[in-house]
């Protein structure tokens, strides 16, 4: 479940994608959303999507949940480097 790099980034580590983790920090580029920065807050390889901190729906009832997104409407703008056999350092 790969998403695109930032042109920076893309520039520094000579590729185009790499696989989303938690931790990691997107930009929205599709839907409503469309802008908004936050955090990777969970992945779910089941339905193939993630939650971003700050993107969230208002329910009928007032309460807010987490707004699941294609990983593909996403752009990685900072990457979580805690595991140093992601980008092969």
């Amino acid at each position: 479940m790969g998403a695109m790099l930032s042109p920076e980034l893309r520039e520094k580590h000579k590729i185009k994608s790499i696989p989303l983790r938690t931790g990691d920090i997107v930009k929205v580029m599709r839907g409503d959303h469309n802008g908004k920065e936050g955090k990777v807050a969970a992945v779910n390889l089941t339905s193939m999507t993630i939650t971003v901190d700050g993107v969230s729906v208002t329910k009928s009832d007032g309460t807010e949940v987490p707004r699941p997104v294609q990983p593909s409407n996403v752009m990685i703008m900072k990457l979580e480097t805690k595991d140093k056999k992601r980008l092969g350092d």
